[in-house]
């Protein structure tokens, strides 16, 4: 309602103001034509509307309006923003074992032992002066002395715990020792016995020889290495049956072309055993002929050389 009452009063004010333009402007007027007596009177020419008041009023009015929609929307954005996420589970420290719990004891203990060599008689033997003139000021300076120094000490310490995660580690240690004392308890009443279900009871490493445990620990090393090894021989081996598969068909091949050219060999000769029979009359044969079909003196020469 008040965006629709503001264009209302803006137009009252316009024709409040629209009179008294047109007054200043008729005394401009005249005023103009008394000094320019010469001249005939400027022609009176139409006033032209003055720019509506509003304006301002309406750009501001829009820019309002521009503004609450852009609240607006981003109202609408920021209701179907998603959820934001989980928050992640609150860390719960580990409760301490006998161990951790020994341990921080000791800590507790120490820390008092030490910061009781702080009392006010040492302080005071190192200040006798300060002891002599201001000894409560002395006194509040060594119980504040010793207070920081305590709580100092025992922030480093919660710290190292919590970066170490000491507790946890601790914690670790008592199971594995718990369980290492219910296996040494069995292997201690299953002494006598040969095996139990088939499993046989376990022996002592402090009773194995040098050798033994040095095997033990190389273990893991040589397995690896031996597969390793393994599987390079394998690789091996058939790179040989490849190559070995190859020559075979070599020489299978180099066999069948020695027993082609043997064949051929064979031929050849059995040619020329049948030609040795016949070559002289062939010769004959051949002159005969050659000399029917041209009678020379030479040829008979030659013929009969």
């Amino acid at each position: 309602m008040s965006v629709d009452k503001e264009p209302a009063q803006q137009q009252q004010q316009q024709q409040q103001l629209q009179p008294q333009q047109g007054g200043a402007e008729d005394h401009t007027m005249q005023d103009a034509a008394t000094s320019t007596t010469q001249q005939p009177g400027p022609q009176p020419q139409p006033q032209q509307d003055a720019p509506p008041l509003s304006t301002p009023t309406t750009t501001s009015t829009t820019a309002n309006n521009a503004a609450n929609a852009d609240a607006g929307n981003n109202g609408d954005n920021d209701n179907e923003a998603p959820d934001s996420p989980p928050l992640p589970a609150k860390h719960r420290p580990a409760t301490p074992g006998p161990r951790a719990a020994r341990l921080q004891a000791l800590f507790a203990a120490t820390l008092t032992h030490t910061l009781d060599k702080i009392s006010y008689a040492n302080f005071a033997a190192c200040y006798p002066t300060v002891a002599a003139r201001a000894p409560g000021t002395l006194e509040f300076v060594q119980r504040q002395m010793v207070e920081r120094l305590g709580a100092q000490c025992k922030r480093e310490f919660d710290s190292v715990l919590q970066n170490r995660n000491v507790i946890a580690k601790l914690n670790e240690l008592e199971s594995l020792v718990s369980e290492a004392a219910a296996r040494k308890q069995v292997a201690a009443e299953t002494t006598d016995v040969v095996a139990v279900d088939g499993v046989e009871p376990p022996v002592p490493p402090h009773t194995l020889p040098a050798g033994t445990v040095l095997a033990a620990h190389l273990a893991p090393h040589l397995a690896a290495q031996q597969s390793a090894l393994n599987a390079r021989l394998q690789n091996t081996q058939a790179a040989n049956a490849r190559l070995f598969d190859e020559i075979g068909a070599q020489r299978a091949d180099i066999e069948a072309l020695l027993a082609t050219v043997e064949r051929v060999l064979a031929d050849m000769d059995g040619a020329a055993g049948l030609l040795d029979g016949v070559a002289d009359e062939l010769v004959r044969e051949t002159r005969a002929a050659a000399a029917v079909v041209d009678p020379d003196p030479d040829l008979g020469i030659v013929g009969g050389g």
